[in-house]
C-alpha cells in the first residue's frame, strides 16, 4: 500500500507540469470478478470499489489518463451455481495502476459549452496486486502460501508458487459531461483480462492431499477440496480437474467519477510548428 501510495504522488507531481490540459478527481463503484468460480455472470458478487483519476487532454478526441484503483472480488461456487459440488470460496483486495488512452466519440473539453459530451472508449495496461484467501472455522486463510494445487511440492515439480502482482489488458466504456468551466462528471464500465489464472487460486487439477498436508501444511488439503460428496462418490479427486487452466481471470470496475481541470500556466504557441499548437485555446483558463 505504501508502494502504492508513493507511486501515485510521483505520477501526479510529473504530470503538474502538464497542469493546463490536466485533470484530476475521484472514482466510486464497484468491482467483481470473473473465473473459474464465475464464468460469465456480470456484477454477480459486486465489492465497492474507489480510487482517483489523472488524465491529461492532449485533443479534444483523445485523453491520456492513469487509474489508481481499489477494489475487492469475490467467487463463490454456491453463489454462481456453476460447480455448486466443488464448494470453493474466495476473496481478495485488488490494487491497481493502470495507464490508459481514452477516444471520445465527440469533440470534447472540459468548460466548452459547444464540446461538453461524448461517449467514449478507452484501452491500456495494468498492473495490480491481489492476494487470495479463503474462510474456514471462523479465520481467514491466506491461499497462496498454501500452494493448494500442489505448489512448491516435490510430487508437483511444474507448479511453482504463482505471484500476487500481474499485469491485465483494461477495455470499457463511458459517457463524460462538463458542469461549469473546471469540472466534469461520468460513469465508465471497464474490464480486465489479466494474465493470471490464480486470481480465484484456481487454475488446474487437485493435487494429492497426503503430499499437500506432509509439504504445505494441514490446511493446505482442507482448503484445496470443500466439494460435497454424493453418496458412494470416491473422495479422493487426485488428478481431477479443478479448475480450467486453458482460460485466465477477469475483473471488473464499473462506476461514476467526477474530475477537476487543474488552472496552471496558459500555454504558449510555437510558431515554428504551429500544427502542434492548433488545440491550444480550447484548454485557455
Amino acid at each position: 500500500m505504501k508502494k502504492f501510495f508513493l507511486i501515485s504522488v510521483f505520477v501526479l507531481s510529473f504530470f503538474h507540469l502538464f497542469s493546463q490540459r490536466s485533470e484530476i478527481g475521484i472514482f466510486g463503484g464497484t468491482s467483481y470478478y470473473i473465473g473459474d468460480l464465475n464464468p460469465s455472470i456480470q456484477f454477480l458478487l459486486t465489492k465497492p470499489a474507489f480510487g482517483g483519476i489523472y488524465r491529461y487532454n492532449m485533443t479534444p478526441r483523445f485523453t491520456f489518463k492513469i487509474d489508481f484503483l481499489y477494489g475487492s472480488v469475490e467467487g463463490d461456487d454456491a453463489a454462481s451455481g456453476f460447480n455448486k459440488n466443488r464448494n470453493l470460496y474466495f476473496k481478495s483486495d485488488i490494487f491497481e495502476v493502470s495507464p490508459q488512452l481514452e477516444l471520445n466519440f465527440l469533440p470534447y473539453v472540459t468548460g466548452k459549452k459547444k464540446m461538453n459530451f461524448s461517449p467514449y472508449i478507452f484501452v491500456g495496461i495494468s498492473v495490480f496486486k491481489f492476494a487470495p484467501k479463503s474462510f474456514y472455522d471462523s479465520k481467514w486463510y491466506n491461499l497462496q502460501p498454501l500452494g493448494t494445487e500442489g505448489q512448491g511440492t516435490s510430487m508437483y515439480p511444474d507448479r511453482q508458487p504463482y505471484s500476487q502482482t500481474s499485469f491485465a489488458i483494461p477495455f470499457g466504456i463511458g459517457l463524460k459531461y462538463s458542469l461549469g468551466d473546471r469540472i466534469c462528471i461520468g460513469a465508465e464500465w471497464g474490464m480486465r483480462k489479466t494474465f493470471t489464472d490464480y486470481l480465484d487460486d484456481v487454475s488446474k487439477t487437485y493435487a494429492d492431499p497426503v503430499i499437500l498436508a506432509a509439504e504445505n501444511g494441514p490446511m493446505s488439503p482442507i482448503l484445496a477440496d470443500r466439494s460435497t460428496l454424493t453418496p458412494g462418490e470416491n473422495p479422493d479427486k487426485t488428478g481431477f480437474q479443478r479448475g480450467n487452466s486453458s482460460t485466465k481471470d477477469w475483473y471488473s470496475f464499473a462506476g461514476v467519477f467526477i474530475t477537476y481541470r487543474i488552472k496552471g500556466q496558459k500555454e504558449k504557441s510555437c510558431s515554428a510548428y504551429p500544427k502542434h499548437s492548433k488545440y491550444k485555446d480550447y484548454y485557455l483558463d
